[in-house]
């Protein structure tokens, strides 16, 4: 047993209400930038619908992920090292700008400065790729609310799988959504596609990143990725893709996408696992199986043996104190409501979901029945418009048994708290209905409607004797437009030396543990929302406070 650490995060999908606010914050901090205009770390998808980009859940088109060899081995459906390299300079699949979307902006130049006239100035969208006219016809959120259904829901390739048991009448149809980050799994197809090395997954904590000095630009590392969640950055020529705010994490401090949730649904802590073990659970036969083989994988870090054998592998105190309060351990492997996105791609993600209850209280509801009765709750989770087998798809390989256990513990809970609030007697069947004790329960709850932030986030800080591997490098292409990556002087890309303006390990500890916000240093011209720990605002953030005669106040 060889015990390593991982960082994970779960979402509990009863709470997003679609908003947006990680998406947004999150293409505020890491690219929003040239070159990466269409690109989205974090993105927020309505379901049913196409996704972004445009069914890249259709691995028969993308060929990513892995597949289970006659033999019980795995390959890359994108196939061997042969094949990959036969095609390494035209790689054909490769989602293009449609997929995914032309980012444009608008003509507001017409409207600010157009002269007076009896004609109202129209802002015309014009493309950020290149320049010109368009017209939109797709974005990042374009199923957003099922506003294209009729026209676009068919397409969607879970949707294909299970035929007529899907209802698409509009009126008949509740949606839910889905916020995506990269799944930093355990067994990533994008690293072991990556021809150059550059696509790497970090020892200590589990964070897959690119090394922009080694990226060459050949992208099978999106065509690897079955979540599509790897970019090309078409102005440097790199790779880039969602880095878990590790400058955040190493200080403490949740992701930004985390951080802003509107909803609070997100939740980080450590896991350990066997790294011995994970080839063999992403092999199993059954697809069926490969959710409790990941389980299997995760390991109990108050078992006596895993604590030997994580100091045995120099994993810090603190760190297996962290994994041993994780929520994210607790709501995978305790509770067992958490399900990873598509286990069949046999990457084993590490990003888990909670599946979406609401609509069901709403449809019980809507009927004049006890929304929040146990045994009506129970019943109504075999006739859900959208049936468990939709769920299913998604988060368990196509398996309905974990999504309808997960489902009546969280119907269990509502009735069984449901009492208490009203101030009736516990009701200890409600809890022995699903497996529980009423005490679970409440812990349960306690969990998802009332934790606190620290309860939430249980993020253990980088230690100083790991600093050399955790110090930014000074080819980082993620802080300045004319940084490194912009282009080099080499055939391949080689790199002219530029100041780094990336912070230190250091200093993002120190802003993230600061009662007040340290300003950049002066004639930076920037404002850091990555390492803002959420204190005082930073000068230039927002404009200054004028008092009754005019005067900035402090």
């Amino acid at each position: 047993m060889r015990v390593m650490a991982q960082m994970g995060m779960v979402m509990n999908l009863d709470k997003c209400i679609g908003c947006h606010t990680c998406s947004v914050t999150c293409k505020q901090a890491w690219t929003n930038r040239t070159g990466v205009e269409y690109v989205w770390f974090n993105n927020v998808e309505t379901r049913p619908g196409l996704g972004y980009p445009r069914m890249h859940e259709d691995q028969e088109k993308w060929g990513g992920g892995w597949v289970r060899t006659a033999k019980g081995k795995l390959r890359l459906r994108s196939g061997g090292r042969l094949k990959r390299l036969s095609r390494i300079f035209s790689n054909p699949k490769l989602p293009g700008l449609k997929d995914y979307y032309e980012p444009w902006t608008y003509e507001y130049d017409t409207l600010l400065n157009a002269p007076a006239g009896d004609d109202v100035p129209v802002a015309r969208p014009k493309s950020l790729i290149t320049g010109l006219p368009m017209q939109i016809r797709w974005s990042a959120n374009w199923d957003d609310d099922l506003g294209g259904a009729p026209e676009y829901a068919p397409q969607d390739p879970v949707l294909k799988k299970l035929g007529d048991l899907v209802k698409l009448e509009f009126e008949k149809t509740f949606m839910f959504h889905l916020p995506r980050i990269c799944e930093h799994c355990l067994n990533p197809a994008c690293v072991a596609s990556c021809p150059s090395g550059a696509m790497y997954k970090r020892v200590e904590d589990g964070i897959v990143l690119v090394d922009q000095d080694g990226c060459r630009g050949w992208r099978m590392c999106v065509s690897g990725c079955p979540y599509k969640k790897v970019y090309f950055n078409h102005r440097t020529g790199k790779a880039e893709k969602c880095t878990f705010c590790y400058p955040r994490v190493e200080a403490g401090v949740p992701t930004v996408c985390a951080e802003t949730c509107v909803g609070r649904l997100r939740y980080i802590g450590l896991f350990l696992y066997d790294a011995d073990a994970v080839l063999a659970a992403a092999s199993v036969e059954n697809e069926h199986d490969l959710l409790e083989a990941q389980r299997a994988v995760i390991l109990d870090p108050n078992d006596a043996t895993v604590i030997a054998a994580a100091r045995a592998e120099s994993i810090p105190e603190d760190w297996i104190e962290a994994a041993q309060k994780s929520p994210v351990y607790a709501l995978t492997n305790r509770y067992r409501i958490a399900l990873p996105l598509h286990p069949e791609y046999r990457t084993m993600p590490m990003v888990w979901y909670i599946p979406p209850l609401s609509p069901v209280v709403d449809a019980v509801s809507s009927t004049g029945a006890d929304g929040e009765d146990k045994d009506t709750l129970f019943a109504a989770i075999d006739q859900l418009r959208i049936p468990v087998e939709y769920l299913a798809e998604i988060f368990s390989a196509g398996d309905p048994k974990p999504v309808e256990y997960s489902l009546r513990v969280l119907a269990a809970m509502r009735s069984y708290m449901r009492r208490i609030n009203l101030g009736e007697e516990r009701d200890e069947s409600i809890a022995t209905a699903v497996g529980m004790t009423g005490r679970t329960i409440e812990d349960l709850y306690r969990l998802l409607a009332i934790a606190k932030y620290e309860d939430r986030y249980v993020i253990p800080a980088a230690h100083v004797e790991a600093g050399l591997a955790l110090d930014e490098i000074a080819g980082c292409s993620l802080d300045y437009a004319g940084g490194p990556g912009m282009g080099g002087t080499g055939p391949f890309g080689e790199l002219a030396t530029v100041p780094a303006s990336v912070e230190t390990f250091q200093l993002t500890k120190q802003r993230a543990e600061a009662n007040r916000y340290a300003d950049l240093p002066e004639g930076t011209g920037a404002v850091d929302l990555l390492t803002w720990s959420g204190g005082t605002p930073p000068r230039g953030m927002f404009p200054p406070r004028r008092d009754a005669d005019g005067q900035d106040s402090p």
